[in-house]
């Protein structure tokens, strides 16, 4: 059986941590040839590269990245073990490691989440940001309890987990009150020509759109293209334009950002998937997501 030394693993944490191997040596009061011997005994023990160089820093590979968060799980949980066997803290609560496609709309993702956060006993919550197929890595190798997507995980990626449809909601149209204005007669016709701000075109909503606009023969004029939603949500605020969101949040949608709403599209529908490794969830703060999803939020 192969064992982790983990004397490498807190030298390799802690020049993580710091950015270069002189201040992870200053920080664990050892000398520069120590460190770096420690970090080539690791990759040599799992067979990857974990740092590239960058100037005087240090930079994690894709590798590296994913052995830091392993190693800063491993640590906080020594931390917690340490304060609760001294009696210095309570039982830590657990963990609930969310990961959240970086096109999602937050204010949806947040609602989503919202039953979590007030379960009992508390769950500690971990949300990671970042591209579909890469936290569909993670949750391959059990990093993630969830992965909360626009779509489902598409049988090309070869990993083995479920999609569990959570919800779907019709998308409305938002502006500022003087854009609303011109637009909201003959709506939805009125969005030929007028100016739009929109997805860009590798995410769900921007697809839906796309379609919906060919099929009514309408062609707005695009001032912008933005992936996030919140940004896109910021500058529509500043009036550079209409955009688009999802109706469940329209109140929200118009408090947080001062716009008014414009109109519904109901036939454009944006959908919210729950991507697990369970086919049936056990989890039970992604059993109450998803049951509180489809009770509550998406009715």
């Amino acid at each position: 059986m192969e064992w982790l030394n983990y004397h490498h693993l807190l030298y390799f944490w802690t020049v993580a941590k710091e950015g270069s191997v002189s201040k992870a040596a200053a920080a664990l009061h050892v000398a520069q040839p120590t460190v770096s011997a420690q970090l080539r005994s690791l990759e040599r023990s799992l067979q990857q590269r974990l740092f590239t160089r960058q100037g005087r820093f240090l930079k994690l590979t894709s590798e590296g990245e994913a052995v830091f968060r392993y190693a800063d799980e491993i640590f906080s949980l020594g931390r917690e073990l340490l304060q609760t066997v001294k009696g210095e803290s309570q039982a830590a609560p657990r963990r609930f490691r969310v990961g959240v496609s970086d096109a999602l709309p937050k204010l949806t993702t947040y609602r989503l989440l919202e039953p979590a956060l007030v379960m009992q006993p508390a769950f500690r919550l971990h949300v990671r940001i970042d591209k579909t197929e890469r936290l569909l890595g993670e949750l391959a190798v059990h990093g993630l309890d969830i992965v909360i997507a626009d779509a489902p995980m598409m049988p090309s990626l070869r990993v083995r987990a479920f999609n569990h449809l959570l919800g779907e909601t019709s998308v409305s149209i938002f502006g500022t009150a003087d854009l609303a204005r011109s637009v909201r007669r003959d709506f939805p016709r009125s969005l030929h020509g007028a100016p739009l701000l929109l997805q860009t075109t590798n995410t769900a909503m921007r697809q839906s759109l796309d379609q919906w606009f060919d099929v009514h023969h309408v062609t707005p004029t695009i001032v912008g293209e933005v992936e996030d939603m919140a940004m896109l949500q910021t500058l529509g605020e500043q009036g550079l334009g209409l955009f688009a969101a999802p109706t469940v949040v329209r109140k929200e949608i118009c408090r947080r950002y001062q716009v008014t709403w414009v109109g519904e599209l109901e036939k454009v529908r944006e959908r919210f998937y729950g991507i697990s490794v369970e086919r049936r969830i056990s989890h039970p703060a992604v059993r109450l997501i998803a049951d509180q999803a489809k009770r509550r939020l998406f009715t």
